[in-house]
């Protein structure tokens, strides 16, 4: 199974990118997007001058608790840079989302609870909500992960959509707000 495979079976159908949109960014922009694979594991992030941004990661069931998922953000931690990423917020149903949150708290991320983020997918026409995290080596504010994020949606996230899909993404201020006094509850809090 190849690397698109496997994160197409892995991640909803509303949070995947085309393989064409991908392996685009993969070859027009080979210095900013990455990937990382291996036989148990797909990374594929943004480097930028001030952040990385994980946008997918896959560990493979044969690989779970062996360190893995731990080895490939500790890489990252290395470039001491924030590393920024979205997540689907719990779902009771699926036990993988509580298992992902607690992953990323015991490494250390935090929950952006300032930053909001609804889009709708280009494939099912509904719209969808996801939640952002965050591991901040000096302190970086929530401000500077939203502008981060706004920055990684229309570099990374809308690149050539209206080619790859035939239409565009929303605009990034239709899709993130910003709340200092944010309603949200922390979703790490109680893992």
């Amino acid at each position: 199974m190849n690397w698109y495979e496997k994160l197409n079976q892995y991640f909803p159908i509303e949070e995947m990118k085309s393989r064409e949109h991908m392996e685009s960014l993969l070859k027009e922009l080979p210095d900013i997007y990455h990937k990382d694979e291996g036989p148990y594991h797909v990374l594929m992030y943004a480097e930028l001058d001030n952040f990385v941004f994980v946008d997918y990661l896959f560990v493979s069931k044969d690989a779970r608790g062996q360190g893995l998922g731990h080895k490939l953000i500790e890489k990252l931690k290395q470039k001491e840079k924030p590393i920024i990423l979205e997540v689907e917020p719990v779902k009771y149903e699926d036990s993988d989302t509580e298992k992902r949150l607690r992953f990323y708290k015991r490494e250390g991320f935090e929950h952006a609870q300032s930053i909001g983020y609804l889009t709708r997918s280009l494939s099912t026409k509904e719209n969808f909500e996801m939640e952002i995290l965050y591991w901040a080596p000096d302190g970086e504010t929530e401000e500077m992960i939203f502008e981060a994020m706004k920055k990684t949606y229309d570099m990374i996230h809308t690149y050539k959509d209206l080619y790859f899909y035939g239409e565009s993404y929303q605009p990034v201020n239709e899709v993130l707000t910003f709340n200092e006094r944010s309603e949200h509850d922390n979703i790490l809090e109680n893992l």
